[in-house]
């Protein structure tokens, strides 16, 4: 008997991120979940809250502060 194919759709959308000291990071995933425009935020308004979420999770382990974002593009 043939399988069928899991319906694939993206769980995930990528953006990349420059931070004020001059950093880039590419390819950073933002689960679908939080980027919800129902309420009438942007887009990228909603990528740079879950990207600082990320942040601060990333920084409160390694209590290495990331400089502030400076622009968000979508991947």
């Amino acid at each position: 008997m043939a399988r069928k194919k899991a319906d694939k759709t993206a769980a995930f959308t990528m953006f990349n991120v420059t931070y004020e000291d001059g950093t880039i990071t590419s390819n950073r995933r933002v689960p679908n979940e939080q980027l919800d425009q129902s309420f009438g935020d942007s887009l990228l308004d909603l990528a740079r809250t879950a990207i600082q979420q990320q942040d601060n999770e990333i920084a409160a382990r390694s209590q290495q502060r990331r400089a502030k974002i400076k622009a968000i593009v979508k991947a």
